[in-house]
């Protein structure tokens, strides 16, 4: 976006086209940029009118609103349709709680970015394929392969959304960063709206309670569960009008969560040395732990493509690295644990899959800190350095999930 606002700065035709085409990322590489030509006359306009934009709150085209009410009314019927056709809840949901979600947002980003058909229909070939897939497989949750392809179907779905995020193109990496700054300022708005639904429910279940009327089955089924599918998508649709909602939340957030995460990390290896806990024979914690490896890990990505929001310090980069830098001292532990677990009882799905992970995680790691220490010595001209380093890599997750959701099965049996 921003070599795009660069080439045609001196043209406000095509700088609106830009614009509408992606009005949260056109805003916060203009405001970066912005600095770097200030005595360009568009360049001014532009920065008065994202002044006044900022002080009121939009609520788009009439068109977005009823796209985004038939999307949420499609995610609502996936999930009344164990109530519709008589199917079980624990048969369904284990498979399908990705297609509730996924599905509509990635038709919207599509109809957003009036993506070629072409494109449209691979995706949707895709979803499709993957659906007819789980749901064909014979449901066995005691099943380490099969558990492993429902917990990594949702990233599937993820990455296809990502992949229609990004205009439909696997080589706009610049557009991936991008992307996970999204679904940070989903979760922060997202996580607001849900808060916002079960305060309303909590109201309006009691109120006619006290009437003597009983909703709460009815309210649950119908309306609860409509509001709760469509909240992705109310959430996606406020930040794509009023990014300067959550443009100043969502660093702040990350800003203090780094140093927290820091010490309690830090903390967290000191505690097991004392309690000599044994990652190596102990399966349990082994898991734990690498639960926490993966939110750490999700927490260094959404910290470093935050600092682009801000000019942020040296300080907030030395936290991030130093953070990298202790992740990979528990990925390496989990990693060393797993494969002694291998070497001593052989190949089984859960430790193949965790072996997978762990190997693109160290790696990826490895890069993102090499980054990191490029930028705090001063050695690399490339200012975004270390967010390549994260979304060269985010195709690589991807192609692992789908491995794991679409052959595991098929390798180790449904048994």
């Amino acid at each position: 976006m921003k070599e795009s606002i660069l080439q045609n700065l001196e043209n406000p035709v095509r700088l609106e086209e830009l614009y509408r085409s992606n009005k949260t990322a056109f805003k916060r590489s203009f405001l970066e940029l912005y600095p770097s030509r200030p005595t360009s006359t568009v360049a001014i306009c532009w920065y008065e009118r994202f002044q006044e934009e900022s002080s009121s709150i939009a609520w788009g085209k009439g068109a977005d609103l009823i796209f985004i009410l038939i999307a949420s009314l499609f995610a609502t019927f996936i999930a009344k349709i164990p109530e519709f056709f008589n199917v079980s809840e624990n048969d369904f949901f284990p498979r399908n709680i990705s297609f509730i979600v996924f599905p509509t947002l990635a038709a919207y980003f599509a109809w957003m970015r009036k993506l070629p058909l072409k494109v449209c229909l691979v995706v949707l070939a895709v979803f499709i394929g993957a659906a007819l897939y789980i749901n064909l497989m014979p449901l066995n949750l005691e099943s380490d392969a099969m558990i492993l392809s429902c917990i990594h179907l949702p990233l599937v779905g993820w990455s296809l959304l990502g992949f229609v995020y990004t205009g439909g193109s696997i080589r706009q990496w610049e557009q991936r960063p991008e992307f996970l700054r999204y679904n940070g300022d989903v979760i922060v708005m997202g996580s607001l709206i849900v808060s916002g639904i079960m305060i309303l429910s909590g109201i309006t279940i009691g109120l006619f309670s006290l009437i003597g009327l009983s909703i709460a089955d009815f309210y649950t089924k119908w309306i609860l569960i409509t509001e709760l599918a469509a909240a992705p998508l109310m959430a996606t649709y406020v930040i794509r009008f009023n990014p300067q909602l959550v443009n100043k939340v969502s660093p702040v957030i990350a800003r203090i969560f780094s140093p927290v995460v820091l010490v309690t990390l830090v903390s967290y290896l000191i505690g097991i040395a004392i309690a000599q806990k044994d990652p190596y024979n102990d399966r349990e914690f082994l898991l734990l732990f690498n639960g926490l490896l993966i939110g750490v890990l999700a927490i260094i990505f959404f910290s470093v493509v935050e600092l682009q929001r801000t000019n942020e310090s040296k300080l907030a980069l030395w936290i991030i690295f130093l953070l990298a830098i202790v992740t990979i001292i528990v990925n390496a532990i989990a990693l060393s644990a797993i494969l002694y677990r291998i070497g001593s009882w052989g190949f089984t799905p859960n430790r193949t899959a965790v072996l997978g992970g762990n190997i693109l995680f160290f790696v990826n790691l490895v890069l993102i800190t090499l980054q990191l220490l490029k930028q705090l010595r001063g050695t690399t001209p490339d200012v975004n350095s270390v967010e390549k380093s994260i979304a060269l890599f985010m195709p690589v997750y991807a192609i692992w999930a789908a491995v794991v959701t679409f052959f595991f099965p098929l390798i180790f049996g449904m048994h």
